[in-house]
């Protein structure tokens, strides 16, 4: 499984960015699929993320400003982020679940974007 993040970049207060996450081969089969960020100093935390049932949820601090979304065709998910604010400064990381053999949950990440927003 590789996943490829772009779309990360530079913006000021109050931009907008998108993100985008493709997969090698088809977004269906994974058991779930997000967005992380990690800033400098930090743990890596859960932004938005959907499962294959359909649930989506999003951190408390982005709620109302980014939205995940998925395109199954080009099986690729995207993180479209409004009204950025400086502590949405992070590198940002596309993140895959399946289940393996003998039900071992397999984590697959992206090699993570920067995302940075100037006051």
């Amino acid at each position: 499984v590789q996943l490829v993040e772009s779309g990360g970049g530079l913006v000021q207060t109050g931009g907008s960015l998108r993100l985008s996450c493709a997969a090698s081969g088809s977004i269906f089969r994974f058991n779930a699929m997000g967005w992380y960020r990690q800033a400098p100093g930090k743990q890596r935390e859960l932004v938005a993320g959907f499962t294959r049932g359909g649930i989506t949820n999003y951190a408390d601090s982005v709620k109302g400003r980014f939205t995940i979304s998925r395109d199954n065709a080009k099986n690729t998910v995207y993180l479209q982020m409004n009204s950025l604010k400086p502590e949405d400064t992070a590198v940002y990381y596309c993140n895959a679940k399946l289940t393996g053999d003998y039900r071992v949950p397999l984590d697959y990440w992206g090699q993570g974007t920067q995302v940075t927003v100037s006051s």
